[in-house]
């Protein structure tokens, strides 16, 4: 049976509740790197705000990690897997995002296409994986491609930009899916920090070199920008990704990307509020497809059992192949939740 599964059947109450407040936390810090990325590049170019979001922080975690000892667990396969994970999870979404927000597509829209991701995910590991890919699965990914559409329609028409600037969003959502698949199938038995530790890393030094190369690494001297350099640092890039990780080991790639829908709503809803950012009956009705494109995809999955998921043959795939690297991570989620059961 798929880990992920087991342990949201047998956790106790307080379990639960962990994880669900470690979601709500995850959809409110994931959100606000839309918003802040709306606010930090208004007046500086979005390459500047993010190397400076990421390399003070890679600096402060370097230095964690080394005092902590994590680094003596890590070989150099893992270490380049890591980075490779990094460059696609963090500098290749991060950029795109930016980028887009940056040429104008309203920060709700960006949120949105990111948030087709579970259907994109829960469809793709059937060509991907060879597995059977079920006849809900393909009416949620339509239906929820519709209602992308009409989201992107209507805040598109006040915003004079380029279709170009639509495909990147895209563009991320495909630098973190396939991020993620690849962490599922060779699953790494590193504490998140270590990891997280990494990607910043590797990011943070991919970010130099561009900024440098394109002009744009010198920083204003504005406290404004430094407090949304601080605040994209702690709250999106530590508490953001931070989670993303540690509730992909938890809970699995399907419902964990599941959770990236609750953070569109949102997100336009500040995005109005504090952009004026275009928020009609259309983008609504677009939300509420959206909606029930991915409970179709995850409602199949569920009926199918976990033995036929998506989410089952990411993490049970590589344990026929690595048993002990399977079971390595299972020690981790027995050592945080207890042998016995409690925290």
């Amino acid at each position: 049976m798929n880990k992920q599964i087991g342990l949201l059947q047998t956790a106790s109450l307080l379990q639960r509740l962990g994880l669900v407040l470690a979601a709500a936390a995850f959809i409110s810090a994931w959100g606000s790197g839309f918003l802040v990325a709306k606010i930090g590049t208004v007046d500086v170019p979005f390459l500047t705000l993010l190397v400076w979001r990421f390399l003070p922080l890679a600096v402060v975690l370097l230095a964690v990690s080394a005092a902590r000892g994590d680094f003596r667990r890590l070989d150099l396969r893992g270490l380049r897997r890591q980075a490779g994970i990094g460059l696609l999870g963090q500098f290749g979404y991060c950029v795109s995002v930016y980028a887009a927000i940056a040429l104008g597509v309203a920060s709700g829209t960006t949120a949105l296409i990111d948030a087709v991701q579970p259907i994109v995910v829960a469809t793709l590991v059937g060509p991907v994986l060879g597995l059977r890919v079920r006849g809900a699965q393909w009416l949620g990914l339509a239906v929820g491609t519709v209602g992308a559409v009409m989201v992107v329609s209507s805040q598109a028409a006040d915003v004079d930009t380029g279709v170009t600037a639509y495909l990147l969003p895209l563009l991320a959502m495909a630098f973190l899916i396939v991020g993620t698949f690849v962490d599922r199938r060779w699953p790494s038995t590193l504490p998140v920090l270590t990891t997280l530790t990494v990607h910043v890393g590797v990011t943070a030094a991919a970010l130099l070199a561009v900024s440098l190369l394109t002009g744009t690494f010198w920083p204003p001297f504005e406290a404004g920008f430094w407090m949304a350099a601080v605040f994209a640092a702690a709250v999106p890039t530590v508490v953001g990704y931070g989670l993303y990780w540690w509730l992909l080991r938890r809970v699995g790639v399907t419902v964990l990307n599941a959770l990236l829908f609750l953070v569109a709503p949102a997100t336009a809803v500040a995005g109005t509020a504090l952009f004026d950012e275009p928020l009609t009956g259309v983008t609504l009705a677009g939300f509420a497809l959206c909606a029930a494109g991915v409970a179709l995809v995850l409602l199949s999955e569920h009926r199918a059992g976990p033995s036929a998921s998506p989410q089952a043959s990411l993490t049970e795939g590589p344990a026929r192949t690595n048993r002990a690297g399977n079971q390595a991570v299972l020690a981790e989620q027995e050592a945080f939740t207890g042998r016995d059961g409690r925290h």
